[in-house]
Order: structure tokens, then sequence, then C-alpha cells
């Protein structure tokens, strides 16, 4: 099925707008700049999350002016704290081809995400919207502590769901939780149907990250990284936390923890990956989704009344959910 085009249905005109601000607003005239905005121009994206606000500003109300300058402004923010994200996780590739600051070297790196980032400001100022400004001022001190809280959560030597979902919720949750907001509070929403988008976004971004950790223990050429990478890089992820806390193996146990220390082999990995699939792992994190997934609906039948944005949400749901990559 071709979730993609069912989700543009109702905002095609609005999502082409959406895509000509985005552009101007990374473009500049000349020199390097202009050169490493054109490279991320040029990485495109699904757009997830601007059709995310513009989908539930359309719900309440219309996609105006204020809602269009909110959506750029977010996923700048998005954008530039990617391009910050990659120079802390020393990253050489972001969405298939070579990130900026492999392209160029991490000085650049980090300029050209504090000018995106300024440039965020910038078009949400626009909106003239006090409330929807600092939802995103907010968004960015979220996303900034989530990294802080995952950095700080390796060497927590505490293997638990709550730590996970914790880090999750400000990490990548956050983010459409914002977008949930923004685009009902743009679409001038009552508060009572603004707190109910904010849980449908929050559950909308924790089966994003589920399903993005589920991918770590497969290798494919879709996903773009290899099997296991989030161990290497220190994180315990929700399929081998179940696997970990349900089979009780202490040698499994001490693997966990050298994956924390950093202390890791590839070998051991991959006997964590198999331990993860043999003990119910995949088949938890998915029954997980599902819960969320579950909950998500139970928003989209009280608040959205018009069947193509009901049909576009459901298939934004089921997209989440069921992506290759």
């Amino acid at each position: 099925m071709d979730y993609l085009s069912i989700i543009k249905q109702p905002i095609i005109k609005e999502l082409d707008e959406f895509v000509s601000l985005f552009n101007q607003s990374l473009t500049h005239e000349e020199g390097l700049l202009a050169s490493a905005l054109k490279h991320i121009r040029n990485r495109g994206g699904k757009r997830m999350r601007p059709m995310l606000i513009l989908l539930i500003a359309k719900n309440f109300g219309d996609v105006t002016y204020v809602a269009q300058r909110a959506a750029v402004g977010l996923e700048l923010l998005h954008t530039a704290s990617l391009v910050h994200d990659d120079v802390v996780d020393e990253s050489g590739e972001r969405r298939g081809q070579a990130s900026v600051n492999a392209t160029y070297n991490n000085k650049v790196a980090v300029l050209v995400g504090d000018y995106i980032l300024s440039t965020a400001l910038l078009n949400v100022s626009l909106t003239k919207s006090e409330s929807i400004v600092r939802d995103l001022a907010n968004l960015g001190r979220t996303l900034s502590n989530g990294e802080i809280l995952q950095l700080t959560n390796i060497s927590n030597q505490e293997i638990s769901e709550d730590v996970y979902y914790q880090v999750i919720k400000q990490k990548t949750a956050a983010l459409f939780e914002a977008c949930a907001v923004i685009g009902a509070k743009a679409g001038n929403a009552t508060s009572e149907a603004v707190e109910a988008a904010r849980l449908f976004g929050q559950n909308i971004g924790i089966i994003f990250q589920i399903r993005d950790d589920i991918f770590d223990y497969y290798d494919s050429k879709e996903i773009g990284k290899p099997t296991g990478n989030d161990m290497a890089e220190g994180k315990l992820t929700l399929p081998v936390i179940h696997a970990l806390q349900s089979a009780g193996n202490q040698p499994m146990m001490e693997l966990a923890m050298k994956v924390k220390e950093g202390t890791v082999s590839a070998d051991e990995i991959a006997h964590l990956v198999a331990f993860t699939k043999e003990n119910g792992g995949i088949e938890y994190a998915e029954k997980k989704m599902l819960e969320f997934h579950d909950a998500a609906l139970s928003f989209v039948r009280q608040y959205v009344k018009c069947d193509a944005i009901r049909q576009s949400l459901i298939a934004y749901l089921d997209f989440v959910i069921q992506r290759k990559s």
C-alpha cells in the first residue's frame, strides 16, 4: 500500500507550499554556507513531521500562514539538531549521503547547524504566536536534554524500560508531540483538543523510535546502518532490555554491562543480538508498538471528523509502525 500518497492527499497543495518555504529558508547566495545548505536540501526526506503539523492544523481549522511558518520553523530545528548530532556521534552518513561534518568538517557543521537553528527561530517568530514560539523553544531544550540524558544513561548501571522510555520521550517523541500541539494551536483547537493532540503525537513518536530500534537487530541496505550499531554506541534498546529482564541470563547481563562500558566486541554484540531474538525481544517490542498505535487511534476516532484526514492519519500511523527504513 502507498501510505505516503494517502497521507499527503488532503494536504497536497499545502505541502508544496511548505517545501517551497523550507527550501527558501535553506538557501544562501554564495560561498561555503550556500554549498553546505544545498547539500542539506538535497537530502529531501519524507517530511513526516511537517505533514503532521499540516494535517492536524487542517483537521481543527485550516493551514494558515501561521501553520506554515511554524512547520518550517520546527523542521529547521529538527534539521539543525541532526547536523549537530552527526558531529556528536561522529557519523559519516545521513539518509544515504555523506553528513555535513564528513563532507566539510566538524567546525563547519556546528556553524551551519547554528545558522539553521537561528533560521528556525526567525521563521517561528513570523507566526507572531507567543505560545507557538514558546513551544518551539521548549522543544529545543527538550531535545538537547534528551541527548544529554542518553549520554549519561550509557554509564548508568540500571537497565530498565522506564529509563528507556524516559530517554525516547525527550529525544524522539518530543518532536512529534510538538508537531501535533503546534498544528492544533495553529488550527485554533480548544485546550482540551491540544492536550489530546499532544498525547497523539507522543504515541506516534514512541512508535517511531521503537521501530527504529528494531531495525538495529537486522542488517539491511535500506536502513543504512550495520546490525548492532546501537550497542556499539553503548545503547541498550527495548528488545534487548526485555530479553535480559525476562530470561535472567547472567552471562548476557554481563555482556550488556560491557555495552554500557564501551568494551564490548563485535562478536559479543552478535551474541546479544541473537539472544534478544531467541528470547522474544523483537516480538515484545512489536507488541508495545501496537499498544501505542491503539492509544493513538483513540484521538483519531474522537477528534477527526473529516474522512480524508481520518484516512490520512490512520495511514500515517500504519506507515510509522510498518516502515522499512
